[in-house]
């Protein structure tokens, strides 16, 4: 796969629904959709995946939200927040990035039924 040079949030909304599900390699128990593994692809994002998977198993008031939002917001100093909420705006964790070069301002990610994967996947 070509690496896009600028990757948009146009290029993120064309997946509607996902034909692959790929198995987290640390979390087993998560899944991504094609439109989570094409994002992580193009951005080199992977990281971000491993951030939603891996405190599924550690934190306790994350992993008890059945529904979770994620939103990474990247700050033009390249720092940037990554907080989940329930859907509702009730913050269940937040961490701060110390540098990012992720290309967009911000994307969402949905994560339910253990399953990672876009807004428009859902």
């Amino acid at each position: 796969m070509t690496k896009l040079t600028k990757l948009t949030q146009s290029d993120l909304a064309q997946f509607t629904g996902s034909e692959n599900w790929y198995r987290h390699g640390i979390n087993r128990n998560v899944l991504f959709t094609d439109g989570a593994k094409f994002l992580a692809d193009q951005a080199g994002a992977y990281w971000l995946l491993d951030e939603i998977a891996i405190i599924q198993r550690y934190e306790k008031r994350v992993a008890a939200e059945e529904f979770q939002v994620w939103k990474l917001a990247v700050r033009p100093d390249h720092t940037a927040t990554l907080s989940c909420d329930d859907g509702n705006g009730n913050i269940a964790f937040t961490k701060e990035i110390e540098f990012t070069d992720f290309p967009l301002d911000e994307v969402l990610l949905y994560f339910a039924n253990n399953v990672i994967h876009l807004p428009s996947e859902y």
